[in-house]
């Protein structure tokens, strides 16, 4: 991975387009605006992120530009993060924001909507741990609610706390009150995803529409 020299049509452009799912012209144009926002150079730092007007009232600006930096994003079994990404980690990072093809195969479907919530979760689970804890989804939900004047922040607290005991009950059963619960694992986090109800899941998927709407870069 790191800089790519090549133009659309050349071997590199062709094995990032299986690899992503963008066409060769998608390609030519996220490479422009990497370079555009690397100021030429031939990798990107968080600082360049740090300056796009258009992430700026983003609620989970800070989650959007970690995904960019996060090992686990564009490394199979990567750990850490990295202080800068050359133009493949790029395009695999943006790969996760792109709606998946009409004309693929159900299995391919499941595989780019599974693919698509570990990116999330990864997202959420900031310190690479492998667990969504309860005051990493608070912090979630205090950025998403921070659109709204008329909430405070104990509310908020209140909502993520409450959401989180969803959670619990529906991937560990009954629960004793004096137990605790550490945290959401990935395989909590696709069971809670399966309940159309589950508030946990409707501010997730806040989230992920957020992601859609607005412009990532």
């Amino acid at each position: 991975m790191g800089a790519l020299q090549s133009s659309p049509g050349q071997p590199e452009y062709v094995d990032l387009a299986e690899k992503t799912g963008f066409s060769l012209e998608q390609i030519g144009v996220l490479h422009k605006r990497f370079k555009q926002l690397s100021h030429n150079e031939e990798t990107l730092r968080r600082d360049h992120l740090n300056g796009i007007p258009d992430l700026a009232c983003n609620p989970i600006r800070s989650q959007i530009i970690e995904a960019f930096f996060d090992r686990r994003n564009f490394r199979q079994n990567g750990e850490g993060t990295v202080e800068e990404i050359g133009f493949e980690e790029f395009l695999v990072v943006m790969s996760h924001f792109r709606p998946p093809a009409l004309h693929v195969s159900e299995e391919q479907r499941e595989s780019i909507r599974k693919e698509k919530l570990r990116f999330l979760f990864n997202m959420h689970d900031t310190d690479n741990d492998g667990t969504i804890t309860l005051e990493e989804y608070r912090h979630v939900v205090e950025e998403l609610l921070s659109l709204s004047e008329t909430l405070e922040k104990d509310t908020a607290k209140s909502i993520a706390d409450a959401a989180m005991l969803e959670v619990a009950s529906i991937s560990m059963g009954h629960m004793e009150p004096d137990e605790f619960y550490e945290g959401i694992t990935f395989e909590h986090f696709l069971k809670v995803r399966t309940q159309s109800t589950s508030m946990f899941a409707k501010i997730l998927s806040y989230s992920i529409s957020i992601q859609k709407n607005e412009q990532i870069l």
